[in-house]
């Protein structure tokens, strides 16, 4: 009789077990946290659309609610808990999502493109540079002008493709004129540069000029004192130099550069990284 006094006590606690699971499950399941975002199969003959970076950011959305919800437009919450909790490239495309049509800065109203960033969404290795120029803003895409085309010369002297890092600016719209970005402009799109490297996640950083660097390290020491140093940014090695607009003025600037990125790749070499 003990024993199956015992057997019915241990199968009550196993219900009890069960049907707790299950409502911790359906809570995760409820708030998105639980599984892994899939991408929607598309309709025969229809392509998904796809956000600035290449992603489908619809998706990605979509996949953060559970099938029941009715649909919702996108918010800042889902899009900030994407950010903590899916691949880079979704994590990226959540951001972007957050981004939207931004129009948080002065700098919205001149714009024909917003710049939002280009490359390998896992990539160890991040440039961050100051803002679009006019040829950014013609094709949406950071560093596609002649100082883009120095960069590339830059990536590829370490050894590197552009597509194995990932490029962005501190702001994601032309300043008029190639001016230098403002205060309250840099301050509007600083939130979503810091969410971009939260959502790559490198193991290095070079900012290009002195407003990178010092966005990224609350420092306004000049970038020819800032050069050449490892500092961190959330625990991040990173390297300040040089802009490439910068080297396109004043070429002599341009052994100081490649020293700086040298010691990138030493660094890099140490830790035993690849970017790919």
């Amino acid at each position: 009789m003990a024993a199956d006094s015992d057997a019915g006590t241990d199968a009550e606690e196993l219900r009890h077990l069960v049907g707790a699971l299950r409502v911790h499950l359906g809570l995760l399941g409820r708030s998105g946290l639980l599984g892994v975002a899939r991408r929607p199969t598309p309709r025969h003959g229809t392509a998904p659309s796809t956000g600035e970076d290449g992603t489908h950011a619809a998706a990605v959305v979509a996949s953060a609610r559970p099938p029941a919800d009715p649909p919702v437009e996108p918010s800042a919450l889902a899009a900030h808990r994407l950010v903590g909790e899916r691949p880079g490239a979704e994590r990226l495309a959540a951001v972007r999502v957050e981004l939207g049509d931004c129009q948080r800065c002065k700098l919205a109203a001149g714009r024909k493109n917003l710049v939002f960033g280009v490359g390998n969404p896992s990539a160890q290795l991040v440039f961050v540079g100051e803002g679009p120029g006019a040829d950014e803003d013609e094709q949406g895409e950071p560093f596609v002008g002649k100082a883009g085309q120095l960069l590339n010369k830059m990536i590829e002297a370490m050894g590197y493709r552009r597509e194995e890092v990932y490029i962005c600016n501190v702001v994601k719209c032309r300043p008029p004129g190639n001016r230098n970005p403002e205060p309250d402009e840099i301050a509007a799109c600083e939130p979503f540069l810091k969410q971009q490297l939260a959502a790559i996640g490198p193991r290095m950083i070079v900012t290009l000029g002195k407003f990178a660097a010092q966005c990224l390290l609350r420092d306004e020491t000049p970038i020819t004192r800032l050069r050449g140093r490892f500092r961190t940014y959330e625990g991040i090695p990173l390297m300040p130099t040089f802009h490439p607009a910068y080297l396109l003025r004043d070429p002599s600037r341009k052994k100081e550069t490649w020293e700086d990125l040298k010691a990138v790749m030493q660094e890099l070499k140490r830790l035993g990284l690849e970017l790919a």
